[in-house]
């Protein structure tokens, strides 16, 4: 047999267990059991003596003599105690599954090894449900110090295959298949490093000698992973940056770029300049451009990204931006629109709700390039729209993107037009160095001079009449107000959470017509009927807007200081600190109001608190990391991650990630094709076959 063989023919195993395998933990071969890495370790070094048990233990061994069984109570209560003693006294075991079973398998007088947990009943010690084996069996296992523990799901255990089934299946994979893994790092890297070898290291995460050699093995295998994760980002990075060739706009400060420069409204910040510098370069390289443009809510993405499409169509090309929801685009066109008054260029908007005349349009002036700037939605990525000479696409907000969207727009040129994508949210170094590791990374962290930071405030239902009474003195000032719910309607599964229903009724009661005006606006509505709340809105006619996430991004009304979010501590930091964005546009002082229920989980309130402490969406974008994981952030809901961790962690092995990058960097430029590393390239090979084509995503 050999390490890509089907489970089935390992002893324990068998066809259904290889089905209940495959279903419900993804491993089909030898080669994947070896690669289902334990979650932690039980320490089997220790013996405690009967006398020595407390309930204040952890997971305890003993090694007795089961002395004596009895069956107690009936029906649903029925259960076997057996009582186990050693030199120093006697505990009773319990059990109210398999009786039959381990009266029979551990006879009377049996020598025994036990695992399990004491605890207290009528003021008698006992062990419920311990894992059981023979002395001769535990001093033959692989076990001698620590014991893997394994992640099961509840479906397996309801087959019978627990902890101690899987640690056996290993322990016949280990001794019979170890023997045939071959090395997978070159030589020179496992020096470089001190790594132990691959073998070693897959013997030892499963059936440790001792704590530090776990620990080498842990390293080795983090490292790895990491390493070949690096090494596919890199190598596509490298080979763009030497094969893939890119428009040249050699005018990069020119007729229109000057025109929009001399009429801006504002001066630009130093971060701004720093990123068109970067950009510019890009453009007139030769090469194509793949730059990530990262920058906190509010920093002035959107006059970075006119500037670099002017650039554009200074050198006779059009230019695409891309935005997830109709609400951004609208507001990038309108916005954008404003800013190029009386300039001699065409920006046109498509998006799903515009009209068939209107699309017929906008798809004669893009064969006849008299449409220079197309903003839009996915309705950019429609087949029927094609331009005649792309040469950039923007794309903002990426990861609300699916992988197969964004590439669709990309190839809607004949050669490859640069690239410029846009987030606005803050992503923490480490996804930032997986999901866009092959992207050249520009970032603008100064906020537009005269901007106040913006006040947060935690309060919960008990304090909403001073809630009520702080929106009345903001009103009365002439600001306006966000209110943003969760849900548009009660679903039954949350039922305790306010709606954006019942949450109109109470804020209209609070303020009534005709003295105020409440304007709403949620996903479900009609696009008229969305427009004409926004415009309600942004013209200064209505006092507060009601609203679900719909306005997370794109909505941007300065005079809109305070921004009330509902039952916060069902939101994300992520999606906290994005509607937070929304205020804090103007010269006046902004305020975002958190409102939760009173009894706050650990981890809820610890996301309240650090939206409290901080307007940094970097330090949030860690502390967002650190929480919750990495979620979906890049969009790619199809494939979670684009690659998916089985002993490594985008929080936590930040160092070893650093490490396996710079190693990489080491190798790719020792050889960028890798020929003279055969083995990385076989592996890298491998590695992209079992994933989906990166290589035209930006």
């Amino acid at each position: 047999m050999t390490l890509n063989d089907n489970i089935q023919y390992i002893s324990g195993v068998g066809p259904k267990r290889a089905e209940l395998f495959k279903k419900y933990l993804n491993i089909e071969t030898v080669l994947d059991l070896l690669y289902y890495f334990p979650y932690k370790y039980i320490d089997r070094s220790r013996f405690y003596t009967i006398s020595e048990l407390a309930t204040d233990l952890p997971v305890v061994q003993i090694r007795g003599r089961i002395v004596d069984y009895k069956i107690v109570g009936e029906n649903k209560s029925k259960r076997l105690v057996a009582t186990l003693s050693d030199q120093t006294g006697s505990i009773e075991l319990v059990w109210f599954n398999g009786i039959q079973w381990i009266q029979k398998q551990f006879p009377i007088l049996s020598d025994v090894v036990v695992l399990g947990k004491p605890l207290e009943f009528n003021r008698t010690l006992y062990i419920p449900h311990p894992e059981i084996e023979f002395w001769n069996t535990f001093e033959e296992s692989l076990i001698q110090n620590l014991q893997p523990q394994y992640s099961i799901p509840d479906k397996l255990k309801q087959h019978a295959i627990t902890n101690k089934v899987i640690i056996k299946i290993i322990q016949a994979v280990v001794k019979q298949y170890t023997s045939q893994i071959n090395e997978t790092l070159p030589e020179i890297i496992l020096q470089r490093n001190q790594l132990i070898s691959l073998k070693e290291a897959l013997y030892q995460i499963h059936f440790p000698e001792n704590i530090e050699k776990q620990k080498k093995a842990e390293y080795r295998l983090k490292f790895e992973e990491l390493f070949y994760i690096q090494l596919q980002i890199l190598s596509l990075k490298y080979f763009r940056r030497n094969n893939v060739a890119g428009f040249i706009f050699s005018k990069t400060k020119d007729n229109l770029v000057k025109l929009l420069y001399k009429k801006l409204p504002f001066k630009l910040t130093h971060a701004q300049i720093k990123v068109l510098n970067e950009i510019r370069h890009d453009l007139s390289s030769g090469k194509q451009m793949n730059r990530l443009l990262q920058g906190d809510v509010g920093s002035g993405k959107t006059i970075v990204a006119l500037f670099t499409m002017l650039t554009a169509v200074d050198n006779g090309f059009q230019a695409a931006l891309m935005a997830p929801t109709e609400i951004l685009a609208q507001q990038h066109f309108q916005t954008i629109t404003e800013l190029c008054h009386n300039l001699p260029v065409n920006i046109q908007l498509l998006t799903g709700s515009s009209k068939i005349s209107q699309r017929k349009e906008i798809h004669k002036g893009l064969q006849d390039q008299t449409i220079n700037i197309l903003i839009g939605t996915h309705a950019l990525i429609e087949d029927d729209v094609t331009f005649a000479k792309l040469g950039l696409v923007i794309i903002d907000e990426q990861h609300r993107f699916g992988v197969a969207q964004r590439a669709k727009l990309w190839q809607k040129s004949t050669n490859e037009p640069h690239v410029l994508v846009m987030t606005a949210t803050p992503i923490p170094r480490t996804l930032a160095m997986t999901i866009y590791g092959d992207l050249d990374v520009s970032i603008i962290n100064e906020l537009p001079p005269g901007r106040k930071p913006i006040k947060t405030i935690h309060l919960d239902d008990s304090q909403r009449l001073k809630l009520f009474q702080f929106l009345h003195q903001q009103i009365q000032k002439g600001r306006q107000v966000y209110v943003v719910f969760p849900l548009i309607k009660e679903s039954e599964t949350l039922i305790s959470l306010k709606d954006l229903e019942d949450g109109y009724e109470s804020y209209s009661r609070e303020f009534p017509p005709p003295k105020y005006v409440i304007a709403v606006l949620h996903g479900q509505m009609k696009s008229q009927e969305k427009d004409f709340s926004m415009q309600l809105f942004a013209s200064g006619k209505a006092h507060i807007l009601i609203a679900t996430t719909v306005i997370e991004v794109g909505v941007n009304v300065p005079n809109a200081t305070v921004m009330v979010i509902e039952s916060a501590e069902r939101f994300g930091l992520a999606q906290l600190h994005q509607l937070r964005g929304r205020v804090g546009r103007g010269s006046e002082q902004s305020y975002c109001i958190l409102m939760t229920k009173n009894n706050l989980s650990k981890e809820s309130n610890m996301r309240i608190q650090t939206l409290c402490e901080s307007n940094d969406g970097f330090y949030i974008a860690e502390k967002d990391l650190e929480l919750r994981g990495p979620g979906d952030l890049e969009g790619t809901q199809q494939s979670g991650m684009p690659f998916d961790l089985k002993i490594a962690r985008y929080s936590g092995d930040e160092q070893i990630l650093s490490k396996a990058r710079e190693e990489a960097e080491f190798i790719l430029q020792k050889s960028p094709d890798l020929k003279l590393f055969p083995q990385l390239q076989l592996t890298l090979k491998k590695l992209k076959n079992e994933k989906n084509d990166w290589s035209k995503i930006s």
